[in-house]
């Protein structure tokens, strides 16, 4: 694998390095010696898969208030995305940055994610599915967000006919700085 930081500290883009032959292609897209090698986070106590159905779903900017902060692992298995992460920690110099990647089928790129992150995505085709490995376990309580759109990060999103959101994401209020100073 092929590990590239992102101009996000903590962050990295994984390329995986596939053998190829007549039968096909064979990579590895996790190891625990290489994650640590690269000072990451190698613990994963969950697994999710988000189906969606549409072109311009949007769901995000998504994550969990300390101390259930999790780290995530993200590749789109089928389809494509617009992945996106926000740093929000207040003692990073890149707090409130945002960086954003294509992650597809085809390209089998996967994005590290660290504590102290929100992520998103957009789909970009139909029946795109993406795959999360998680550090920590999900807390309801701990769930939060920042609003997709907040003209706090500047995010640019694609252009989609038609943007599938949830009514929880879409109301998530405008970014408080204090109230991640705390």
């Amino acid at each position: 694998m092929k590990f590239t930081e992102t101009p996000l500290k903590g962050a990295f883009v994984i390329d995986i390095e596939p053998v190829e032959d007549e039968r096909g292609m064979f990579a590895r897209t996790w190891c625990e010696k290489e994650f640590r090698k690269h000072g990451l986070n190698t613990s994963i106590k969950q697994c999710n898969v988000s189906l969606n159905r549409r072109r311009g779903t949007l769901r995000g900017m998504h994550f969990q208030r300390p101390p259930h902060g999790e780290i995530k692992l993200i590749r789109c298995t089928r389809g494509a995305i617009h992945d996106v992460i926000i740093d929000l920690r207040p003692e990073s110099p890149t707090f409130r940055q945002s960086f954003a990647i294509r992650l597809t089928e085809r390209n089998h790129t996967m994005l590290y994610v660290p504590e102290g992150f929100a992520h998103g995505f957009q789909t970009l085709e139909d029946h795109s599915e993406v795959f999360y490995q998680m550090s920590a376990f999900y807390h309801p309580a701990a769930a939060a967000g920042v609003r997709w759109n907040d003209p706090a990060f500047g995010i640019r999103w694609p252009e989609a006919e038609e943007r599938i959101i949830s009514e929880r994401d879409a109301r998530y209020p405008d970014f408080r700085e204090e109230d991640f100073l705390q």
